[in-house]
């Protein structure tokens, strides 16, 4: 391998960082200069240089400083580009706003909605090892259906709240729903949804489809043993499958 493969040396790379800590002073120029590219502080060229870079020296500072060229010639150091605007205040990956979700008999309904990414669907992203997704498309299908219902109830029920005490009733009535009823509806169809999970299942569905819990977050708050917060999550997103009539 030649030197030139093997990338610049120390040396070369020390140079290259005093020259760039040099032009992050006020008035710092560098100039095409007889023995190489000089390093001054203000354009006169009757002044001493403070440093003076070989090519490769000067290769190497390109690379790791931004020199914008002077009319005058020579180059000065562009200034930092600004830091990204900080998230607003708030619970981290929550965007409120609104989701247009179809109701049956209704068409299209708006309702108040997170839009930033669900644990759900960040989970339906990843993959092991071998390359296979977490979850299944229909296991991610049904946790989401889930979800729509509790954005349907308005987000109204808790995890405190008893969803089995919910009426239970058949889905709407037509275009005379309000949307009392509509909410009402929807916290009905997610009592027979946790029923259908069992007592040692809804629990996971709660944290992580209803409260929008990572699943970390999740095991720690149901008393789950580290990594085992996947393998309850998919069964009982297994039990959502069956429920829905979606396998």
């Amino acid at each position: 391998m030649s030197a030139t493969d093997a990338g610049p040396d120390l040396a070369t790379e020390h140079v290259a960082s005093r020259a760039a800590r040099l032009l992050a002073r006020p008035g710092a120029v560098i100039e095409a200069a007889s023995l190489g590219y000089a390093v001054r502080f203000g354009p006169q060229r009757r002044r001493r240089p403070m440093l003076v870079l070989d090519e490769a020296a000067f290769q190497v500072l390109v690379g790791m400083a931004r020199l914008r060229p002077r009319a005058q010639g020579g180059w000065t150091l562009a200034p930092a580009p600004p830091p990204p605007p900080k998230p607003p205040p708030g619970r981290p990956g929550v965007i409120d706003g609104e989701r247009v979700i179809e109701e049956p008999q209704l068409g299209p309904v708006a309702f108040k909605a997170n839009l930033g990414e669900s644990p759900l669907a960040w989970l339906a992203r990843r993959r092991d090892g071998k390359g296979r997704p977490w979850l299944t498309p229909v296991e991610a299908a049904a946790g989401e259906r889930l979800r729509d219902d509790f954005q349907r109830a308005g987000s109204i029920g808790r995890l405190t709240m008893n969803w089995d005490g919910a009426p239970r009733v058949d889905g709407g009535r037509g275009p005379g729903l309000d949307p009392t009823e509509r909410a009402r509806f929807a916290k009905d169809r997610i009592a027979r949804a946790l029923e259908a999970a069992g007592p040692g299942l809804r629990g996971i569905l709660e944290q992580v489809c209803l409260a929008g819990t990572a699943l970390q977050a999740a095991e720690r708050a149901l008393g789950l043993p580290r990594r085992a917060g996947k393998t309850v999550l998919k069964l009982a997103l297994q039990r959502l499958v069956a429920h829905y009539h979606m396998g």
